[in-house]
């Protein structure tokens, strides 16, 4: 089960920044209490007292991500009612990640998934489904406004632009050269927007 990270725990939030940015960087198999204590000069029994398992630091990693996931694809909802714009920040929200040096953090757990405890692979499923709820959302929307083109159910669109987007990200990341992402996820979108879709900037 998730620990809760109350309101002003800075503690607890500056354990989680850490460990977010190892997990997006070597994996959680890669890293140890012991990285994130001597990084933010505290004891293992002060990580211990917010977190008391890495079990439970993983799940509570994973309810905060997908809870910025949520706010962030409610922004693109509330900021443009077109399909093609919505579609565009979404593709930006992975790209921004690449340029940080980061991958997705349910992405880099998801290749560790059978090493995972059941808690958090649930987690990770669930920030999966989220994200093709809201594709599907869109995609059924702007199909039914003429600006999406859909060979198939929403739902199997929605499950494609996903993976396109997880697996541009992998195979960028060897290289550090933002074009080969772009090389992937432009022309994907452009399949169902009839047009070049940029992440822009």
């Amino acid at each position: 089960m998730a620990v809760r990270v109350a309101r002003g725990d800075e503690t607890a939030t500056r354990v989680l920044d850490v460990a977010e940015r190892i997990v997006q960087t070597r994996g959680f198999n890669g890293f140890s209490y012991a990285d994130v204590a001597a990084e933010l000069g505290i004891t293992k029994a002060a990580l211990h007292y917010h977190f008391a398992s890495k079990a439970a630091l993983g799940a509570a990693l994973i309810d905060r991500y997908c809870a910025r996931l949520s706010e962030n694809l409610a922004g693109l909802s509330a900021a443009d009612s077109s399909a093609r714009a919505r579609l565009r920040g979404y593709a930006a929200l992975y790209r921004n990640m690449l340029r940080q040096e980061r991958m997705c953090l349910c992405g880099m757990l998801a290749a560790e998934y059978q090493t995972l405890p059941a808690a958090m692979q649930s987690a990770v499923a669930r920030f999966f489904t989220l994200n093709e709820a809201w594709l599907e959302a869109v995609l059924s929307q702007g199909a039914a406004a003429g600006e999406i083109q859909l060979a198939g159910p929403a739902a199997d669109a929605a499950v494609a632009v996903v993976a396109g987007l997880e697996g541009a990200m992998l195979v960028t990341r060897p290289f550090g050269d933002l074009a080969r992402f772009e090389a992937v996820a432009y022309p994907l979108l452009a399949g169902l927007t009839g047009t070049l879709v940029s992440a822009g900037d």
